[in-house]
């Protein structure tokens, strides 16, 4: 059994690179076209350089939005100073 264990490494990020390729908009693909992208993830995706080249050097990552607290938000606090009938 342990030994289908890298195959199934190698298929899951395969499919994961596949599926995060698809699902990413145009504007946030970097260097080459959507497509150029899908043919490289499946292609070459077998010896995981298409999965990792899209990964490290394909999307543009963005930093998660940070939440902010009620009480630590200034324009929700401010909201409270407001006189609304």
């Amino acid at each position: 059994m342990l030994r289908y264990l890298p195959f199934l490494l190698v298929l899951a990020l395969w499919i994961y690179a596949f599926i995060d390729c698809l699902n990413t908009p145009e504007q946030d693909v970097k260097g080459l076209p959507k497509v150029v992208w899908i043919i490289i993830v499946l292609l070459f995706g077998e010896v995981l350089l298409g999965p990792v080249a899209w990964l490290v050097a394909g999307k543009v990552r963005r930093a998660p939005a940070r939440y902010v607290a009620p009480d630590d938000n200034p324009e929700f606090l401010a909201s409270l100073n407001r006189d609304e009938p």
